[in-house]
């Protein structure tokens, strides 16, 4: 079956790019408005690009409801900054929930049982449940449409990266103890540790077995 994307309903489009990109890695993505106000919000189009400078990238795309720009990209447009935090399994229900469309001035911390904690280089708190926070600054933002479907690319570059003690060992994060959660297709997840396995990354043709 050959399926042109220009030729069917977006969301049928979406059904088809969520089907086949995955499983995909969930940036919890907390920022500030102007006044001080928290918001707290999901986002499964995420992704690193570079470590030096490191970024980091997700993609909101515009409200299904509406087609307005979702609270978080309001919010980093205005303010510049954000935390993107990891998420693992024991909180993985509240970060489902805290994608609910919210007015503008919910603290979806507050409506959803997540603690706040002080960052240290930006202004929008971590999430004390998550174990690994990314804290952003605004890189670059690029818009593509303003159609139903179309959405952003949000670069942040990391000014701090915030793990868990009991996480970090010889340089590396332990992806076991971090537990992560993943996003597939609908409203299905996946456990990013149930069946591991490991591959060798090889260097020359020769070591091929």
């Amino acid at each position: 079956m050959d399926i042109r994307p220009s030729e069917v309903e977006w969301k049928e489009a979406y059904k088809l790019l969520i089907g086949s990109v995955l499983p995909r890695p969930i940036a919890f993505v907390s920022t500030m408005d102007e006044k001080g106000n928290a918001n707290l919000a999901p986002f499964s189009f995420f992704t690193g690009i570079c470590a030096d400078p490191m970024l980091v990238c997700f993609a909101p795309m515009l409200r299904g409801t509406d087609g307005k720009k979702k609270d978080t990209l309001v919010n980093i447009e205005r303010t510049k900054e954000f935390v993107i935090n990891v998420v693992s399994e024991d909180f993985v229900v509240e970060m489902n929930n805290c994608a609910i469309e919210y007015d503008y001035d919910v603290d979806e911390f507050e409506e959803n049982g997540l603690t706040k904690e002080e960052s240290a280089t930006v202004k929008p708190p971590r999430v004390k449940e998550s174990k690994v926070h990314l804290e952003c600054e605004l890189y670059d933002v690029l818009h593509f449409g303003d159609q139903p479907g179309a959405g952003s690319l949000v670069i942040g570059k990391v000014k701090s990266v915030h793990v868990d003690d009991e996480l970090y060992e010889n340089g590396r994060i332990d992806t076991e103890k971090l537990k992560p959660v993943g996003r597939l297709a609908g409203q299905v997840y996946t456990n990013a540790t149930a069946d591991m396995f490991s591959l060798k990354r090889l260097k020359k043709p020769e070591e091929k077995k």
